[in-house]
């Protein structure tokens, strides 16, 4: 990639990290992406989904197809980086990268528009939502194979911990199925210093986080993976009062669906007993999450050499990640590969997530071409 476009696209990641937008509200982003697009001379169609922008490049006599994705929301996160283009939103934060993953595209767009070496369509997908919101789903939903065909769909994620620009390719999973988990416990409020006349639901709660740890430990074979984490717990509102109920939300991933299936059930089994244990009522909500993301093996081959022929240090010996991505849904619809680029190190917290996480410019070089190469060899 020449210097020029390095900085360009530079420059696009930095504005779109001081303007971050979260899930179902990238419309200022999606607008960004299409006017880098109408710049690059590539047409697009927008409002796929909800906020999705699908650009089409389409060049000499092949009837064949291929797709790439990239994400495009941000977090609910204040941002403590300190960088000059750091968020203008407060309490919203590119704290996953997807900034640079929807300029990563853009740079695919512009590497693959001023190639004339290949033949075919290659379907450029900006995808909303991604952090929860469904956005995968929404687009399938909203015609996107039927409307942009596409014989294969490809994707990547930056890795932080992982050499700047290497290019790590899974064998098998690579990344975790994952559901919210919800937990409405209800008993009776009244006075602190008269609990016999209560039903407390934060004992209640403090007993069911514990429990609910067990699972992993006694529930799941040793030889498979599974978490469970609880991320929020609320309840009450005065120091002299046992509240009437309290709120739970978390997480749970696993590496294969039926261990996920299996979790569930144990969930459930363990808050009906907690109840009843405590006389109290408690309401589990476990809305359908991703599915397990695993790479077809055709296609995780391809992107091998994908990665041989855009000239990338490549990785096979990754283990997978517990995180999850909604990448999984298009690839229980089309044949495909995600991989994960390295960002470089990931210390002073720049991990996926934290408040001080930035993403690497330098990679964007990497991540443009890994794109643009693995679109010219799906299509042969």
């Amino acid at each position: 990639m020449d210097k020029n476009l390095h900085d360009r696209l530079t420059n696009w990641r930095r504005h779109l990290h001081a303007n971050p937008e979260l899930t179902l509200h990238e419309r200022n982003t999606a607008a960004f992406v299409q006017a880098r697009l109408v710049e690059l001379g590539v047409p697009f169609t927008a409002g796929i989904g909800g906020n999705g922008v699908v650009a089409t490049i389409s060049r000499g006599q092949s009837n064949r197809s291929v797709g790439l994705r990239a994400d495009m929301d941000a977090l609910p996160i204040q941002e403590t980086s300190g960088v000059p283009y750091a968020s203008t939103n407060p309490g919203v934060m590119h704290a996953c990268g997807h900034d640079g993953h929807t300029t990563s595209l853009l740079g695919a767009a512009a590497l693959l528009a001023a190639d004339t070496s290949w033949s075919g369509t290659v379907q450029l997908v900006f995808q909303p939502a991604e952090e929860g919101g469904g956005g995968a789903k929404s687009m399938i939903a909203d015609g996107l194979f039927e409307r942009f065909p596409m014989e294969r769909i490809f994707g990547y994620h930056n890795w932080p911990g992982l050499e700047a620009g290497t290019v790590a390719v899974h064998d098998g999973p690579v990344m975790a199925a994952g559901n919210r988990v919800f937990f409405t416990i209800t008993g009776h409020g009244g006075h602190a210093a008269l609990p016999h006349l209560t039903r407390d639901p934060m004992i209640a709660s403090a007993h069911l986080l514990l429990a609910l740890q067990s699972i992993v430990s006694r529930s799941v074979d040793p030889l498979d993976s599974a978490v469970i984490t609880i991320g929020v717990i609320q309840a009450g509102s005065a120091a002299n009062q046992i509240p009437h109920d309290a709120v739970m939300r978390g997480t749970m991933r696993t590496l294969r669906n039926d261990v996920r299936d299996q979790v569930e059930q144990a969930i459930r089994r363990i808050a009906e007993g907690v109840a009843r244990s405590f006389d109290v009522s408690i309401d589990v909500a476990m809305p359908p999450g991703n599915p397990v993301t695993a790479n077809t093996p055709a296609e995780r081959d391809l992107a091998a050499e994908a990665v041989a022929a855009a000239g990338l240090p490549l990785r096979r010996d990754m283990a997978p990640a517990m995180t999850g991505e909604d990448f999984a849904w298009y690839l229980g619809q089309r044949p495909g590969a995600f991989v994960w680029i390295g960002n470089g190190p990931s210390d002073g917290g720049r991990e996926l997530h934290n408040a001080n996480y930035d993403f690497n410019d330098a990679i964007l070089p990497a991540a443009a071409g890994y794109l643009a190469a693995v679109a010219k060899r799906a299509l042969g």
